[in-house]
């Protein structure tokens, strides 16, 4: 049966990016509804940031307790693979989406489940679960945060062999006994980690020359030598051509010769914005890619700029932080927009809260791996792409007493890139045993554009492994 409803914002996608729009822009009075053909929560809840977390978890504190003496004494047994699975299970809440339905409820915010597509300006038509069509009018705005889905490269039968995407790296109830990863990402790296730890034989094929591509060197180097001695097959340079599956497994033939067997192969190797099955054309945009947005979410080639976009299917986001901080302001902005009163902060200019700014210049991100890699900002090579003048330091964390207190043999690296013109910090890299707490400090300095000179007056705790602030300032010559 078809039914029509009206709502001052339409909100098409229902993970954390679209919540988070939803609930800015309905906070100070605008009818909001979410659309989602999923589970409520979306990707992060259920099989990304949650999930792979949980199950890197038990492994990483387990060498750190290994790492201690006395400790490491008294703890002599091995990860219980049905125990982490069941605890990762609580974090999804066994796929069921309940307590986020619940919270929409609570804060006003209507749902309507199933996949939505274009029909004109500000209208939206929903295929509902249960065969209907609803069509959902928007006095207002439309907003798109559908995210992204995986890429399956374009390797002859690979598609065939059924490979796992992240969704089924996370999802495992039965841990495979060999698995084959093609890619070399955040994505590659973690779960080699974490099926590694549950027991998987596990071989990673990099077609390049190292891991973790979009970080400082040193990064990949130390994560590609952990996962060797963890006794992961790490092997670069090197390609699929083909892949086949039989009584055994799966078979991939590689670029020069030789094969890899495995029981399973997971393809982690990109993701692409979801915008495909959208519509789009109807508005006279690509059927498919990202959505081009400014700094308020606005999708700038739609006339009367009613339609909004945050998270990865902008393609300029690729983390659930930043999306979410994309979503606060696309919410606010919309909200501040039409009409509906929102509060400055202490007394800001008209829109300096509902505009992004930090999507170029301090995006952190954190590999939990073992070590953690742990960044924000620029890197050297991407700074000097980019025409500034910069100097990079470098010191072990060796050198932080500290560090020694954390863990017997601690090791790892911390870098800054500075700005020489202007001496504020541009980026900064921190690899090492829990490093991921670190990394909020130094999105401050980049984010608040601090003074090296300044920060050498932020003294940090003695003995903490933030003393490393110290030693990279030293090394700066401060």
């Amino acid at each position: 049966m078809a039914e029509s409803r009206t709502y001052d914002v339409v909100v098409i996608g229902g993970g954390a990016i679209g919540e988070n729009v939803a609930d800015r822009a309905g906070r100070t009075g605008l009818s909001v509804v979410l659309v989602e053909g999923e589970l409520v929560g979306g990707e992060c809840s259920y099989w990304a940031c949650m999930p792979s977390k949980a199950l890197l978890r038990a492994g990483a504190v387990l060498a750190e307790a290994h790492a201690v003496g006395g400790a490491a004494q008294a703890v002599t047994g091995q990860l219980d693979r049905a125990a982490v699975l069941a605890r990762r299970d609580t974090f999804t809440h066994d796929w069921d989406d309940q307590s986020q339905v619940d919270w929409l409820d609570g804060v006003g915010i209507a749902l309507v489940r199933g996949q939505a597509r274009f029909d004109g300006p500000r209208r939206v038509v929903v295929a509902t679960d249960d065969g209907d069509e609803v069509t959902l009018d928007a006095r207002r705005a439309v907003v798109v945060a559908t995210g992204s889905e995986p890429v399956i490269p374009d390797v002859p039968g690979l598609a065939e062999v059924e490979p796992w995407t992240s969704r089924g790296a996370t999802s495992v109830q039965d841990v495979p006994v060999s698995l084959a990863i093609i890619g070399g990402g955040v994505v590659a790296v973690e779960m080699a980690t974490a099926l590694s730890d549950l027991g998987a034989k596990v071989t990673v094929l990099v077609r390049g020359e190292r891991l973790l591509p979009g970080t400082e060197p040193f990064a990949g180097d130390a994560v590609a030598a952990s996962l060797r001695a963890l006794g992961v097959d790490v092997r670069f340079g090197t390609e699929a051509t083909h892949a086949a599956r039989d009584e055994h497994g799966v078979r991939l033939d590689l670029a020069g010769g030789g094969q890899v067997r495995a029981a399973q192969v997971l393809a982690a190797t990109g993701r692409r914005p979801r915008t495909a099955d959208l519509g789009l054309e109807v508005l006279g945009l690509a059927a498919d890619g990202p959505l081009r947005v400014d700094g308020t979410g606005q999708v700038t080639d739609v006339e009367q700029g009613w339609l909004y976009a945050a998270g990865d299917v902008t393609g300029r986001t690729a983390t659930t932080h930043q999306g979410k901080y994309d979503a606060r302001v696309t919410g606010d902005a919309i909200a501040h927009r039409f009409g509906v009163e929102t509060a400055d902060v202490d007394g800001a200019a008209p829109w300096s809260r509902f505009r992004t700014t930090a999507d170029d210049v301090a995006v952190p991100q954190v590999v939990f791996t073992r070590p953690e890699v742990a960044s924000v900002g620029l890197t050297e090579q991407a700074a000097r792409e980019a025409g500034r003048v910069v100097r990079s330091v470098t010191v072990p964390f060796s050198s932080v007493a500290g560090a020694s207190v954390a863990a017997d043999g601690y090791e790892g690296t911390a870098c800054l890139v500075v700005d020489t013109d202007r001496q504020v910090v541009l980026g900064a890299t921190f690899v090492g045993p829990e490093v991921a707490e670190l990394l909020h400090a130094a999105t401050i300095a980049v984010v608040g554009e601090v003074p090296v000179h300044r920060l050498w007056h932020a003294v940090p705790a003695y003995p903490t492994v933030s003393e490393v602030w110290l030693r990279l300032l030293e090394a700066y010559g401060l």
